[in-house]
């Protein structure tokens, strides 16, 4: 293969272990092994006849790609290995190739819907470059009505645990209550939602990705899976965020609306 050598995250990428930078955990966490010995630092580069093993398990180049859009249930987590976990999104997956794939971004435990599973490095580096701006989309429901003033707040940035703020690009109230919410995200903070309303002094009691980019939760079934078709592959990576048709209710703002 013309791509030899080549750095052992790179490599690690094309099996599917993980992203690039999620590789690079690996490897300073002492889990990755090249022909027997333990490699911790970064720049090390393999052959095609190198020997690679990932937590004592031989891992090789997979030549097909997969893309995969599942319905999480709550309580699964996405990490493919935590010794503490019982229930793993990734086994709903019931395919040959299965122990190739890996989460794009998260989806915490206590959340459920849309999650994406591929074995292509590159394709997950991109979904996950704050550049592309791809859009998350949940329907989020809390123990009371919620107040415009607060969901302002989170619209300009809150700042909470972190040197950077806590930010909602958009929201739409659903019809007929106040208790739930559509939110729109681009950046992807760790639990960035729930720790949003836990801040404003809301209590989250369910939490549903529906939407990635241009890809829709839809009618999947929980714990279901699909191939992602060929548009959406391309949609994603061409930063198409499809919205909703639907007319929007009054009491809906963007982060980037003209104020005065």
């Amino acid at each position: 293969m013309s791509d030899f050598p080549m750095r052992l995250q790179a490599y690690l990428s094309k099996c599917g272990v993980a992203s690039r930078r999620a590789s690079e955990e690996l490897i300073k966490a002492g889990r990755v092994m090249v022909n027997n010995k333990t490699v911790r630092e970064m720049g090390v580069k393999v052959n095609e006849d190198d020997v690679v093993q990932v937590d004592g398990e031989t891992v090789e180049i997979s030549e097909k790609l997969y893309y995969i859009a599942l319905n999480k249930p709550r309580g699964y987590v996405c990490s493919n290995y935590d010794p503490n976990e019982e229930y793993f999104a990734r086994d709903l997956i019931n395919m040959r190739d299965r122990d190739l794939l890996f989460n794009v971004g998260r989806l915490d435990k206590d959340s459920s819907g849309l999650i994406l599973f591929t074995n292509d490095g590159k394709f997950a580096n991109a979904m996950m470059h704050p550049r592309y701006q791809v859009e998350k989309e949940y329907v989020v429901r809390v123990d009371r009505n919620i107040e415009i003033e607060d969901l302002n707040k989170a619209l300009d940035g809150i700042y909470i645990d972190m040197p950077t703020p806590y930010r909602i690009k958009r929201y739409d109230f659903m019809p007929r209550t106040k208790q739930m919410i559509r939110i729109t995200l681009t950046e992807g903070k760790n639990r960035e939602i729930r720790k949003i309303f836990s801040f404003l002094g809301y209590d989250v009691k369910s939490l549903i990705r529906v939407r990635i980019g241009c890809v829709e939760l839809g009618e999947l079934e929980t714990g279901d899976w699909r191939n992602l078709r060929s548009e959406e592959i391309n949609g994603l990576l061409s930063g198409k965020n499809s919205l909703r048709k639907q007319v929007r209710p009054l009491k809906t703002r963007r982060r980037d609306d003209n104020r005065n």
